[in-house]
């Protein structure tokens, strides 16, 4: 099902900054040593919910909340953005559903269940568990927040940007992890509003499950082939016609594929040389940098640490694994 959404208006945009800034604190911009080269990386991971999600998810409630004080809304999520919106519903005080795979991310379910939420799990992936929340939506008459596809979600993101490009004058290339394309949206809509034309911006996504690269090369979604990632953040399908597919379509950004053994490397070698704990979702970004996956070996360079909610066990068997 194609769901028609348009890009955000300045209005959203500037409704996103204003609910941000009063229940969320910047997060850090700091300089990395990337095998001796210097990347500006941007601490999502510090966040609330340890993700960037929450700034779209914070976003959207309030929009829905200020439309139809006494609604409720549902979403589906691989487990970062239902974090966001259960931090979001309970801090604006809006009902909320959130649908999971059955086979998300024990450590994000966890979490997910010390909300005052309604949680359900099912199917065994993210198109599944949205296929459900969108027919729960329908039969309940209630707003379906997507983690991407929707107008305020992508302005909210545009805020770790609006900080992100302030932290970092001079930045020249931006590198993004991309799953629906909800951040890298966000970073158009930006650059743009900031008039940031020279910067360039390139999006990453697992080689085992990149439904945007072949959906912009003329592929469906349902044509496109998943293996199993640990960047699960970004696996699954996207939505056909979605605003995200447009924005990266019409802005001419290149999207990169990663090889799973590299962003598996990538989450041990940012723990042993940077202290950082990351997902596999940013540890896409770091490898594509430090594997010169971007075709860009002398700008300044920028990416996003989007989160940090990696599951302990595989944390620990990634951090025991040789390097090659």
């Amino acid at each position: 099902m194609i769901r028609e959404v348009l890009p955000p208006t300045d209005d959203q945009l500037d409704a996103a900054r204003r609910v941000i800034a009063d229940h969320l604190e910047e997060t850090p911009s700091v300089t990395l040593s990337m095998r001796g080269r210097p990347v500006r990386a941007k601490l999502e991971g510090l966040q609330v919910t340890g993700s960037f999600k929450v700034r779209g998810a914070l976003a959207a409630i309030d929009a829905a909340h200020r439309l139809e004080p006494d609604g409720a809304v549902i979403t589906a999520s691989a487990g970062n953005h239902g974090l966001g919106i259960a931090f979001a519903s309970t801090t604006l005080d809006v009902r909320a559903t959130v649908v999971v795979p059955a086979n998300a991310s024990a450590v994000k379910v966890k979490k997910l269940s010390q909300f005052d939420i309604e949680l359900i799990q099912y199917g065994t992936s993210f198109d599944e568990a949205q296929a459900h929340a969108l027919e729960l939506a329908d039969r309940r008459s209630i707003r379906f927040v997507s983690p991407f596809n929707d107008a305020d979600v992508i302005a909210g993101q545009s805020t770790v940007f609006d900080e992100f490009f302030r932290q970092s004058p001079g930045l020249e290339h931006l590198v993004v992890s991309v799953g629906g394309g909800g951040l890298i949206s966000g970073a158009i809509l930006m650059r743009r509003a900031l008039g940031l034309d020279s910067l360039r911006i390139t999006g990453v996504q697992p080689e085992q499950s990149a439904a945007l690269y072949h959906v912009l090369r003329g592929a469906k979604m349902s044509d496109v082939v998943h293996h199993p990632t640990i960047a699960d953040g970004l696996a699954g399908g996207g939505d056909d016609g979605a605003v995200t597919n447009e924005l990266i379509a019409t802005s001419s950004t290149p999207l990169v594929l990663v090889p799973e053994s590299e962003i598996r490397r990538g989450v041990r070698e940012a723990a042993e040389y940077n202290g950082l704990v990351i997902e596999g979702s940013a540890a896409a970004s770091y490898a594509a940098i430090t594997n010169d996956l971007i075709g860009d070996q002398v700008s300044r360079v920028g990416f996003v640490v989007s989160g940090r909610n990696i599951a302990h066990d595989l944390f620990v068997t990634l951090l025991q694994e040789p390097f090659a």
